[in-house]
């Protein structure tokens, strides 16, 4: 079993590596800038309007709705996919193996991702479909369909679909568990497959219960985990307030000079910094991915521009609050003052991740550490594991629905059980399985989700250009 992982693991890790260093960074960003360019920065000009449509009318009992979902649930949703593993132990693996300038990068990718899911909401809502009985669908597929209406157009939707099925339905749920599981057995001593059962079943109710189900959790979910995780994170920071100034120094010098803390030559120092800030940028607030479009397709507003402005709220929480945070206390506990990776942070190493792992530091626990420092082993362990499973497992029941759209595309309806039982399985394997593995797996499909999405949003550049000139349909 041992050499089947490494095995794969030396592949799929090829082949992200081909795909992170090129076609993922350039996609991004190229996207990002021209949506931004074609909607006058929509991310700037509209976000007061985002802000006041998210925070202005919230409700966490927003009942159920007909044919589809309220606004609040719809981001709800698609920010309980997007606040998950990635904000934590992916926030985490970023700055431990591109130094803590990887964080700018991730601020970048963000900034212009921000007009990216602006298009994809828009374009989600132009698209969608709605049956004769009220049920509302929509995501890429509908308009990968209407960007290329042709063979290519169908060829260019079952690719996606498949591999949104395999991301999001099958292989981003073994990361979340495993992400649950492992954060459990450090704090409490709980072997792995026992959290993977409950979370497998806990899961399996939810999925069951169908869209309706689970937005009526994520509404709910959202604010209790992200407020919960804000808190304690506000508390560390002012424990370790003096030494914060010296954290976003690190972040914006190290993300121009990253060999000064990683060690080997600038090219591949910046290169790691930059394509661990788009992969765990990515990873984190999915602009460009084609996740969140399948939720804010849903929503019930009265024009496409409504919700696109929503869903850039979205990706402003995810990174440049709830992962602005972890980073603040990682870099600020770990690499500053008497922090564990201190001693270690300007001595040039060639490779910082081993030296770091030499003294008990992984991405795995980094958080934990951070947290430990001020509220001590047991506490602080508990808290790192206690909003781990709020962020992972809302990735999971929102990931789940986003794949099971893409099963139905592919197979029908009625076999939606079956995925749903696959699905529990891949749950609770992805806790018994190398953390390593898991990730690569998910990074892999993720990074292909990009390629269809990206181009057929491209493609339907100017509807975005329009609804964000003309604030209307």
């Amino acid at each position: 079993m041992d050499r089947i992982n490494e095995v794969l693991l030396s592949i799929v890790s090829s082949i992200n590596t081909y795909l992170s260093n090129y076609v993922l960074l350039i996609m991004l960003i190229g996207c990002g800038l021209l949506f931004s360019l074609r909607t006058k920065f929509v991310q700037i000009r509209c976000f007061g309007e985002g802000f006041k449509r998210v925070f202005g009318n919230v409700k966490i009992f927003g009942g159920k709705q007909i044919g589809g979902l309220s606004s609040f649930q719809a981001l709800a949703t698609a920010i309980a996919a997007q606040v998950g593993t990635g904000n934590i132990v992916g926030a985490c693996g970023a700055i431990l193996v591109g130094g803590p300038g990887a964080i700018f990068w991730m601020w970048v990718i963000a900034f212009f991702g921000m007009a990216t899911i602006y298009g994809e909401a828009v374009l989600a809502l132009e698209t969608r479909e709605i049956d004769t009985d009220g049920t509302v669908a929509g995501g890429p597929v509908y308009y990968i369909k209407k960007a290329f209406n042709n063979k290519f157009g169908k060829l260019l939707a079952c690719f996606f679909s498949v591999a949104a099925t395999l991301a999001l339905g099958f292989m981003g749920a073994m990361v979340q568990s495993n992400s649950i599981a492992e954060a459990c057995n450090t704090a409490l001593g709980v072997p792995n497959w026992i959290i993977g059962i409950v979370v497998s079943v806990v899961a399996g109710f939810i999925f069951l219960g169908g869209v309706q189900r689970i937005a009526s959790v994520t509404e709910k979910l959202v604010p209790l985990m992200a407020g919960l995780y804000l808190i304690g994170g506000i508390v560390i920071l002012i424990w370790r307030a003096k030494y914060i100034p010296e954290t976003f120094g690190m972040i914006f010098k190290f993300a121009f000079q990253p060999q000064a803390i990683i060690g080997g030559s600038f090219g591949a120092a910046i290169t790691a910094a930059i394509t661990q800030g788009a992969k765990r940028g990515l990873f984190s607030n999915e602009a460009g991915m084609g996740s969140t479009p399948h939720a804010h397709a849903l929503a019930n507003v009265e024009k496409p521009h409504d919700q696109g402005v929503a869903a850039m709220i979205g990706v402003f929480i995810d990174t440049f609050v709830v992962l602005t945070m972890t980073a603040l206390i990682v870099i600020s506990s770990l690499y500053t003052g008497d922090g564990v990776l201190a001693g270690i942070t300007h001595s040039g190493t060639n490779d910082f991740a081993a030296a770091a792992e030499a003294l008990g530091v992984t991405k795995n626990n980094m958080a934990q550490i951070a947290f430990q420092g001020l509220l001590g082993d047991k506490v602080g362990g508990i808290f790192v594991a206690i909003c781990l499973l709020f962020f992972a497992f809302s990735t999971i029941i929102s990931w789940n629905y986003f794949g099971k759209i893409n099963f139905e595309y592919l197979f029908g309806k009625k076999l939606s059980v079956v995925y749903s039982v696959i699905a529990v399985l891949f749950v609770f394997t992805g806790s018994i399985l190398s953390s390593n593995l898991v990730w690569e797996l998910t990074d892999m499909f993720n990074n292909l989700m990009v390629i269809p999405n990206v181009i057929a949003i491209v493609a339907l550049s100017g509807i975005v250009a329009a609804s964000a000139k003309n604030k209307k349909k």
